[in-house]
């Protein structure tokens, strides 16, 4: 299977989700997630959305394949499987509020993947539901990527008792040296939905995101991570990332890219608003705690 035929089940997961989403209520008691392993065998990766999502994204069309890449193959077996019928929250509205991506080994760009993804636990949040995704990548039955992600239905919490959120701890929003200034057009959710095969509504245009309640369209979470580590140092050697949605990127804008001395904490700022905060940690090293 190519990645461009994996890609195209996407835009069917939307449609799929929009009519299923007003026949689930988030936070519902005793909610279930389904036990669902869903597999995509022998995913081959495409070199022309490959080096579009490379250009989109700021990395080298030549370097080795981004961190970032794999989460963009697997997104459409995680999407089929949230617009599903026995998933318990409805996908629209849902909100992408953390990611942690962690690379056993890199794969090569003409290296032939298995991909999974389930579904790991429902948890309250202060604003309600946040459930954890998890996509796998093996190649010969080795894992070689994987990474876990947030995503929050927001409910009424009113009544419930406070509980811990399932994200590990953010790191706290200590305002970083800014190295470089980007402008990002109004056209940017458009081109990397292009590229990721991620179009939705609430990336492409000001009319589509107000439906959503956004004034205008908003930059994808993943663009953020991905650009803020292909202008990292040595963005090959990065092994694991792990990155806090904090605010949406309304388009057009001009953002701050902020990093520590040590090159292992990044932000994305503008006009004092914190919008993304993350850490790395490259290979041989320890995550940051």
């Amino acid at each position: 299977m190519s990645a461009t035929a994996t890609s195209r089940g996407l835009t069917a997961s939307l449609v799929r989700g929009a009519v299923t989403s007003p026949f689930k209520r988030a936070g519902r008691p005793g909610a279930v997630l389904p036990a669902d392993h869903l597999v995509a065998r022998d995913v081959r990766i495409a070199p022309g959305p490959l080096a579009s999502y490379s250009r989109i994204c700021g990395f080298s069309e030549s370097g080795p394949l981004p961190l970032t890449y794999p989460h963009v193959l697997g997104f459409p077996l995680a999407m089929r499987l949230m617009t599903g019928r026995s998933f318990p929250l409805p996908v629209v509205g849902l909100v992408h509020t953390w990611i942690e991506i962690t690379r056993h080994r890199a794969p090569h760009p003409r290296e032939t993947l298995e991909l999974s993804v389930y579904a790991d636990g429902l948890a309250p949040h202060r604003r309600g539901t946040e459930v954890t995704m998890v996509t796998e990548a093996r190649s010969g039955g080795e894992l070689v990527w994987e990474s876990r992600s947030g995503y929050l239905s927001r409910h009424s919490t009113r009544g419930a008792s406070p509980a811990p959120e399932a994200r590990p701890p953010a790191l706290p929003a200590v305002e970083l040296p800014a190295v470089a200034e980007w402008r990002l057009p109004g056209d940017l959710g458009r081109r990397y939905g292009a590229a990721s095969g991620d179009r939705n509504p609430i990336h492409l245009y000001p009319l589509t995101a107000r439906l959503f309640g956004f004034p205008r369209a908003i930059a994808h979470g993943m663009w953020t991570v991905a650009r803020c580590l292909a202008e990292s140092a040595e963005p090959g050697r990065i092994s694991y990332v792990r990155a806090d949605f904090r605010a949406p990127v309304l388009l057009p804008a001009t953002v701050s890219y902020a990093v520590d001395g040590a090159g292992t904490a990044f932000q994305l700022r503008s006009g004092g608003r914190v919008h993304l905060t993350g850490s790395t940690a490259r290979d041989g090293a320890q995550p940051r705690s």
